[in-house]
């Protein structure tokens, strides 16, 4: 497995599931140059944990949105698969009609490009924020067996966008609204006189 952050993310162009349901057969990730791009990865559909995580991203979709982010799933399915998935109810095992476009990477090269390809052929559980100009500011990676948290991830654009509004960097635990700290011994030493006690 790579390290992404501070690194071009991997273009690609695959089949895909758009948020709206349709088919098509070559999604051109390059397109979304320009945007913020949450990419995340799932081992498998019809499978048990990736339905929690699914749905927990298209639960948050409106924030995603708000934040100017577009969200971009991939497993190693066919987008027949992924299609089918999306058309099975919840209370069935489905994931019913989630909001953004779902990736199948079916011969396993965006998941190698990402370094996240598990000993057993999937895709590990790894998430993605990628910025603007196509660069990699956050990766988290867990094993098959452990879900992950959606609302960091928010956090983690909201830090970014601050960080890039306001040229301060966020400390340990930042959340939207509290204060940033200046790149500086000064702005370090300000910073924890006034925090050190709550991080």
């Amino acid at each position: 497995m790579s390290v992404l952050v501070n690194r071009s993310a991997p273009d690609f162009v695959a089949p895909a599931v758009l948020a709206d349901g349709s088919i098509v057969d070559h999604f051109d990730f390059s397109t979304l140059r320009g945007k913020y791009v949450v990419v995340f990865f799932w081992p498998l559909d019809f499978t048990f944990v990736c339905p929690s995580e699914i749905i927990a991203h298209n639960n948050r979709m409106d924030k995603f949105r708000a934040l100017g982010v577009e969200v971009v799933g991939v497993s190693v399915d066919s987008q027949y698969t992924h299609y089918a998935w999306r058309n099975t109810p919840v209370e069935k095992g489905g994931i019913g009609p989630v909001e953004f476009t779902m990736v199948a990477d079916v011969k396993h090269e965006i998941t190698r490009a990402y370094g996240v390809e598990h000993d057993e052929g999937v895709a590990l559980r790894a998430s993605f924020l990628i910025d603007r100009d196509g660069v990699v500011q956050h990766q988290v990676v867990n094993n098959l067996a452990l879900g992950r948290e959606v609302d960091e991830m928010i956090r983690l654009i909201e830090a970014l966008q601050f960080t890039e509004e306001h040229g301060e960097v966020c400390p340990a635990g930042w959340r939207k609204g509290q204060k940033g700290m200046q790149e500086s011994a000064e702005g370090v030493a300000r910073y924890l006189a006034e925090h050190a006690a709550e991080l």
